[in-house]
Order: structure tokens, then C-alpha cells, then sequence
């Protein structure tokens, strides 16, 4: 007796990493009975399917995927069981897939998400760094600036910070951290699920020399930990307003204390100008 077809709509399922087995017996049942999936990369997506033994159209749809593309996949969703699936892991993380999600509820289709294996919770699980709090933020920009400019931006938050990040960048990524972040824990996570899994931690300086004596290959995880927790009291924010106001404006001197600090910069602001009027 063959399975009930599937609710038409958009299904959101989330793939192995790496390792084939950790599809998910729900996943595995959405990809039989769909009408067709939405992918990355065809051949990527047929393996996958040739494993779970199953047929399936695949349509592709990525960053270069046209408005019309996303309207004709949106359109086949009004009778059609549709899934979308990223080469690895969960869709919508670091890919377009947002914008097919938020067409087709604008839309009235019915989405549902199917959730599995995330290289970014792996890597931070297995990590050993603090996760009571963390940040996604992509790939790193290639960039020697740029890279450092979000390096400098993201430090200050208080969680562990988590980028996806490539065999041939990683050296440059290490370096950045030990100039803009000295003194962090980092660790590298890569094959995340396969044969070849690792996870190395210690400082970025440390990791440094240790890939550019073994270059890595593989996808890879970077992770940096957050900042070393500090007690600044409200005269230590007075002694450094004060004396920053001296030569600074009161939001360049508030900038500057927020940054040393981690407090709050309006709150900083409005304290520096009671100081000011003084």
C-alpha cells in the first residue's frame, strides 16, 4: 500500500553534514513522498536521495536563483509538496532560502520546518567553549579590513562567536583574531561528523602555527570565545569620562569608555553630558 501524498506547501528539511546516517526518519519520509525538491547543487541533492533510495525532480535554487524562479517554485507550492534542502545541514543558515520562506507565507502556502544536523550547534557542542550565549555570524569577510572591522564589532558582545569559514581562509582568519582579539580562547572545527573529524582549541596563535604546519582541508567551523568578564564600577566610567573629555566630544568619549568597558553607550552618553555641564 503506498503512503499518503504529502499537504501541499513548503517543507523545510534539514540534511546530514557529513555523515549519511544522521538524516532523520521524519526527513527521509518527506523526501519520499514530496512532489520535488528545491536544492543547491543537483548532484549534491542526488546522492543524498540515491541513498535513501528515492526519484525525485530537483529543481535548483540558490544565490543566483531569479525572482521568477522563486515565484514559479512559490506557484507549484499551491498543489505540490515542495522541499527545500541545502547542500548540508539546516537551510536558511548562511543561504537564500529566507527569502522562498517569507514569499511563500506572504503567499498563504503552508511551511513547515523539519529540523536535524546544524554545523554551527556541532562545532560549539563539541567545542568546549561557553555556550550558555553565542552568536552565528556567516562567513568572515575576505577582506583583510573588512574582517577586521566585524572582528572589532562582534568582540565586544558577550558570547561566544561563531563563523563558518574555508580551508585556504583560515590562516588569515587565525591571524586576524590574534591581532584584533588578543588573548582569546579560539577553537577549529572541521569534517564535522566524518571519518576524519577534529577539534582543536587553544589560542589563535597557537592554532596558527599548527595549520600553517598542517594545512587543513575540509569545511571548518571557527569559533572565538567571548570576552574575559570585567567589573568597572560607575567611578571607574566617571575617572575615564573625565579625563577623555578633556580633549574628546561627549559621544566620542562615550564611544570610546563603552568599547573599554562593555557598558552601555547611551547610558554613557547621558553621563558624559551631566559631566560636561558641571
Amino acid at each position: 500500500m503506498s503512503e499518503p501524498s504529502l499537504s501541499p506547501g513548503l517543507y523545510i528539511v534539514a540534511t546530514p553534514i557529513g555523515n549519511l546516517g544522521d538524516i532523520t526518519k521524519r526527513a527521509a519520509d518527506v523526501l519520499a513522498r514530496c512532489d520535488g525538491i528545491a536544492c543547491e547543487d543537483t548532484r549534491v541533492t542526488q546522492k543524498l536521495i540515491r541513498h535513501l533510495g528515492v526519484s525525485k525532480p530537483l529543481w535548483r535554487y540558490d544565490d543566483h536563483s531569479a525572482p521568477n524562479d522563486r515565484a514559479r517554485l512559490i506557484a507549484s507550492m499551491q498543489d505540490r509538496a515542495v522541499a527545500l534542502v541545502s547542500d548540508a545541514g539546516m537551510p536558511l543558515v548562511s543561504d537564500p532560502g529566507f527569502r522562498l520562506v517569507r514569499e511563500a507565507r506572504e503567499a498563504g502556502v503552508p511551511v513547515t520546518v523539519l529540523p536535524g544536523a546544524n554545523a554551527p550547534l556541532t562545532a560549539l557542542a563539541l567545542s568546549g567553549l561557553p555556550n550558555d550565549r553565542f552568536l552565528f555570524a556567516g562567513f568572515l569577510p575576505p577582506k583583510e579590513k573588512a574582517r577586521a572591522d566585524v572582528l572589532e564589532e562582534l568582540g565586544r558582545v558577550q558570547s561566544t562567536l561563531i563563523f563558518f569559514d574555508t580551508a585556504p581562509r583560515l590562516a588569515k582568519s587565525l591571524a586576524a583574531i590574534a591581532k584584533v582579539l588578543p588573548g582569546r580562547e579560539v577553537a577549529v572545527a572541521r569534517e564535522l561528523t566524518k571519518m576524519f573529524e577534529e577539534c582543536r582549541r587553544g589560542s589563535p596563535e597557537d592554532l596558527l602555527a599548527h595549520y600553517e604546519a598542517h594545512p587543513p582541508k575540509g569545511e571548518i567551523v571557527l569559533l572565538v570565545g567571548p570576552p574575559p568578564e570585567q567589573e568597572h564600577d560607575v567611578h571607574d566610567a566617571d575617572a575615564m569620562l573625565r579625563e577623555l573629555l578633556e580633549t574628546e566630544k561627549p559621544s566620542q568619549a562615550a564611544a570610546q569608555v563603552a568599547k573599554l568597558t562593555g557598558l552601555d553607550r547611551k547610558a554613557l552618553y547621558a553621563r558624559a553630558m551631566e559631566l560636561k555641564s558641571q
